[in-house]
């Protein structure tokens, strides 16, 4: 692997190796852009195949985060850690005190948060090392409200563009996860009048969702085929591939799960079947949007507030790929490229 290929591919500014044996910490540390701001991205804990998976993943998820963070107007970077090891260890102080001097090293240019396979209680472990952690416990609380909220006003933006009209009462809606976020969804959707079609791999999770909202349940692997003019998946990624497109008769896919296209092909595709789809970095940015409230002493009203402007800069994305004939996720793209470049170009003026 030629890293830096790999770096300037996507113009990747920095990627730092950090490395304590004695505590089986191996740590990488990817920051994309901090032109807007120092980079914020999570850490995943988890076993890779290989070294060069694990860069290739660090490198790929800071990049997300420079794009949603750009397209969300905020002022920050892209970045992203992974730790090299099994998520499942009991001994995890030194291992994330570790890590937490790591990101110390980087005196501020990289924020990191909890992300797959670590927790708020891993935070705690980072934060006596570091000032540059988010999501400690006590301070922005749950993120789920607010990112629920963010796919609720993008499926609102959707349902205005695709139908002239963004009032969701007696549409359909199938729900596919029904964790934090999915239930919090549920909640603004039924509230909406839209009626629900929900799953999730855990009986219990359904049941509550069921009695709460008066949903109609199917198991998971049905909810690609039900009928319904939305698909909000909320659990899952590559969702939207070559066999689930087959089945789709959805007009609309809008919903929290990262990852949803299960290769760039499928941004044509789904475009290409008639579907609008809502790109799932630009809908389910509530969750940044907690944390740099935290980082910015928000209230949670303003935070709900900010994520409500995510119905706006859904519609400005589906006019500009309806305006240009491409596909709504490379329009995302754009739409967060432009704006890194456009603030590149400021100068400040001091007094």
């Amino acid at each position: 692997m030629e890293i830096f290929e790999r770096m300037g591919k996507h113009e990747h500014e920095q990627l730092v190796f950090w490395s304590e044996p004695e505590f089986g910490y191996r740590g990488i540390i990817a920051i994309h852009d901090t032109t807007l701001g120092p980079a914020l991205g999570g850490t995943r804990f988890m076993n890779y195949d290989t070294d060069a998976d694990a860069i290739v993943d660090a490198l790929r998820l800071s990049r997300g985060m420079s794009y949603k963070a750009a397209v969300a107007g905020l002022n920050l970077g892209g970045g992203k850690s992974v730790i090299v090891g099994d998520n499942k260890t009991r001994n995890r102080e030194m291992i994330f005190r570790a890590h937490g001097r790591a990101v110390e090293s980087l005196a501020g240019r990289y924020i990191t948060a909890e992300d797959v396979g670590t927790s708020p209680d891993d935070m705690e472990f980072v934060l006596m090392e570091t000032e540059h952690v988010t999501g400690i416990m006590g301070r922005s609380g749950d993120p789920s409200p607010v990112t629920a909220h963010g796919v609720f006003s993008g499926i609102r933006a959707a349902a205005m563009h695709r139908w002239g009209s963004d009032d969701l009462a007696g549409k359909k809606v199938a729900v596919q996860g029904l964790g934090h976020v999915g239930y919090h969804l549920c909640q603004d959707l039924r509230e909406a009048g839209a009626d629900l079609i929900v799953t999730d791999i855990d009986d219990a999770r359904v049941q509550m969702v069921v009695d709460d909202f008066d949903a109609a349940a199917v198991a998971p692997n049905d909810i690609y085929a039900v009928d319904a003019e939305i698909f909000a998946p909320c659990a899952l990624g590559a969702v939207i591939n070559d066999d689930t497109l087959k089945v789709f008769e959805f007009e609309i896919i809008c919903g929290a799960a990262n990852n949803q296209l299960a290769r760039t092909r499928h941004g044509p595709a789904v475009d290409e079947a008639g579907i609008l789809y809502g790109p799932d970095y630009v809908v389910n940015a509530g969750g940044l949007i907690n944390v740099y409230g935290e980082l910015n002493n928000w209230s949670p009203e303003r935070g709900k507030r900010k994520a409500t402007e995510i119905y706006a800069t859904c519609l400005d994305i589906f006019e500009l790929a309806e305006r240009e004939n491409i596909p709504t996720a490379e329009a995302a793209d754009r739409v967060a490229i432009q704006r890194i470049r456009n603030v590149r170009h400021l100068n400040r003026s001091f007094v």
